[in-house]
């Protein structure tokens, strides 16, 4: 089986320098290896050729067959690292808590331990002067997706 490590060595390589970064690595026992990654700006499809010429070059295939996929990081799905929170500053996120409550609202401020929303508050909560502002811990967040306005 193609060794994990090397591959993230190989990705470290080709986006040191750069503000791409690893999302994700899978690789199944098959060889089937998936390699998801993001940028602070953009991932144009250019980045992710280059990424995976780079990880072709340095495997070989006559001693393992493998496939490899390398793909950006898409809309709609969960954000999984502290950078993908700060890039997505000042955006609408919908975020569900680890005992199942559903907050929408935009994303503030960023911590290590932390993230600041200003809540989309219902009617209700209005009437009530409910803050809008919540701390939510990275540790009680279960998913967070960024909401995708067509304004």
């Amino acid at each position: 089986m193609i060794n994990n490590q090397k591959i993230q060595d190989l990705i470290e390589q080709k986006t040191e320098g750069t503000d791409l970064f690893l999302v994700s690595l899978t690789i199944s026992p098959s060889n089937a290896i998936r390699v998801v990654v993001d940028s602070d700006s953009a991932v144009s499809i250019d980045k992710c050729i280059s990424i995976s010429r780079h990880i072709e070059n340095h495997l070989n295939r006559d001693e393992e067959d493998f496939s490899l996929e390398v793909t950006s990081f898409g809309l709609g799905e969960p954000l999984v690292m502290l950078r993908q929170y700060e890039k997505n500053l000042n955006r609408n996120l919908k975020i569900t808590t680890v005992d199942g409550k559903v907050l929408s609202g935009q994303l503030l401020e960023v911590f290590p331990d932390k993230i600041v929303l200003n809540r989309t508050l219902t009617k209700k909560e209005i009437k009530e002067k409910v803050d809008p502002l919540v701390q939510i811990e990275i540790k009680q967040i279960k998913e967070s997706k960024v909401e995708i306005s067509f304004k």
